[in-house]
């Protein structure tokens, strides 16, 4: 079964912007997420897995927020993607093969994972090297 288009947008909006959908969902939690946190990853972390389910683990990298609002992420046409590159830690010691990213609800350890994506093409993590994900990094709901 599949949602609807304008539904679809309105359940990114709701994760990522923090919009509430009239009379069906809300962001009144006590202490709602101001945040959602962005992962690196060098496999597919699968449906199944958490933030740190293959979450590379080069010298220098961290998981980095973005503000989960209008100025953190843009939601159009089914799909989401960043405002501004999210610019991960420098490498400064270690290799890597980013294949993939994930979207999720911690800042470190094993977090809910909300949403993943693959990194076309992927990036090859060695020192010296800093990790980013472009605007054009996108997830889509369907």
């Amino acid at each position: 079964m599949s949602k609807g288009d304008t539904f679809e947008n309105d359940i990114l909006r709701l994760i990522f912007n923090a919009t509430a959908i009239a009379n069906l969902a809300d962001n009144a939690a006590t202490s709602p997420n101001t945040q959602l946190f962005v992962s690196l990853h060098t496999a597919d972390p699968g449906e199944a897995g958490s933030q740190s389910t293959s979450e590379t683990t080069y010298t220098g990298y961290a998981r980095v927020g973005v503000n989960r609002n209008t100025g953190g992420w843009t939601v159009t046409t089914n799909s989401v993607s960043p405002v501004a590159n999210i610019v991960f830690g420098n490498c400064t010691a270690g290799t890597a093969t980013i294949t993939h990213f994930g979207v999720g609800t911690a800042s470190t350890g094993t977090g809910k994972l909300l949403y993943k994506g693959t990194v076309v093409p992927n990036i090859a993590v060695s020192t010296g090297v800093t990790p980013t994900l472009t605007t054009a990094s996108t997830i889509t709901e369907d």
